[in-house]
């Protein structure tokens, strides 16, 4: 259920606040890099698997013959913003343990 894309980089994220601190521009990076990564994963991704859903009930109504139902889209792309929330939860628990 929760987002591994998200876990793993506010884990990164969290682990070098408290090794570099969290004034430093290496913690500033991870955790623009970890808010593009979230902002992806929730956002772009989910709105390409709501595409592929459609595409897939295209396909599905065309009465071409050339086109088989067979050839369909993956439609679990992204994932929904409880998701990601419960991801990045897991990556502080994470690095706080690890750390």
């Amino acid at each position: 259920m929760p987002s591994s894309h998200s876990a793993i980089v506010v884990s990164t994220a969290v682990s070098t606040g408290l090794n570099y601190g969290f004034q430093s521009a290496v913690f500033a990076l991870a955790t623009v890099f970890a808010f593009i990564v979230m902002y992806d994963a929730q956002g772009i991704r989910r709105a390409a698997g709501k595409h592929a859903y459609l595409i897939n009930i295209i396909i599905k109504t065309i009465e071409d013959p050339k086109v088989s139902v067979e050839d369909t889209v993956n439609e679990l792309l992204g994932h929904t913003p409880l998701q990601v929330a419960a991801g990045a939860i897991l990556g502080v628990i994470i690095a706080i343990i690890m750390n």
